[in-house]
């Protein structure tokens, strides 16, 4: 990891769904670059990583408004401001055709990987409004375009909508909103699952294999990327070196578009 140290030097910048995969390695490199890092994550591993990070930890279940606006106030309690959010919560669950999916199968993906950062972004721009300054950086997915999580793949498509929105209201008010959208990625096995069930047929086997066989394709680079270069990408954009970049969303896919 090639950190710019200092980048983040008197920034108070609050980053979601932090005890592991990128959310994990995007608080581990802005920590490297001297941000003061409030981490929330519903799982009490969150408190293990700001320890190892020197970070304030919060954990708060951000599918709900008041789980947002209490890890909110906690970041503000501790910091005094929130410089950047970082909402990087969300992940698909499940993985088959459309028509496989239920109503509640439906509606948990749409609340995992949508109004989590819907929330947590209400949540927080009363205070970055009454600052004059703020960014927010979301974190979508190629997978806008993919097979076997249609349910994940509007969610994130309400996110890039979410994001060039929230970028045309708040510009007046002295707050960038952009986004990454990942691709594939590899990260070590998971602490805590997002509830995916284990394959239990070769149907369903063949429908989870489909969809990572789908997003190679899809790749130019035809590979899956690492944690730190979606946490380089987010960085970037959390930056004041991306200071003209606003309701973008910038693909970290190996030439996915998605």
């Amino acid at each position: 990891m090639s950190v710019h140290i200092d980048r983040f030097s008197g920034k108070k910048v609050v980053v979601t769904g932090a005890a592991q995969g990128i959310g994990l390695a995007v608080a581990s490199r802005l920590a490297a670059e001297s941000a003061e890092l409030t981490l929330v994550d519903r799982s009490e591993l969150v408190h293990d990583v700001a320890a190892e990070l020197g970070a304030h930890s919060v954990t708060a279940d951000l599918e709900s408004y008041a789980g947002a606006e209490a890890a909110v106030a906690a970041a503000r309690k501790r910091h005094g401001r929130i410089d950047v959010l970082v909402n990087n919560v969300g992940g698909a669950i499940n993985f088959k055709p459309f028509t496989e999916f239920t109503a509640e199968e439906i509606q948990a993906e749409i609340t995992r990987s949508l109004l989590t950062t819907l929330w947590s972004c209400r949540a927080v721009l009363p205070a970055m409004t009454e600052q004059g300054q703020g960014v927010i950086v979301n974190v979508s997915s190629c997978a806008t375009r993919g097979i076997h999580r249609i349910p994940y793949s509007a969610a994130k498509g309400g996110i890039n909508a979410l994001t060039a929105a929230l970028a045309f209201e708040y510009a007046d008010s002295g707050i960038r909103v952009v986004a990454t959208a990942p691709g594939g990625t590899e990260a070590p096995p998971r602490k805590i699952s997002r509830g995916t069930p284990t394959p239990r047929t070769a149907q369903e086997k063949d429908w989870f294999q489909a969809h990572i066989d789908q997003t190679l394709a899809s790749s130019l680079l035809k590979r899956y990327g690492t944690l730190d270069e979606q946490a380089a990408a987010i960085c970037f954009l959390a930056s004041d070196e991306a200071s003209y970049i606003t309701g973008t969303v910038l693909p970290v896919a190996g030439g996915d578009q998605g």
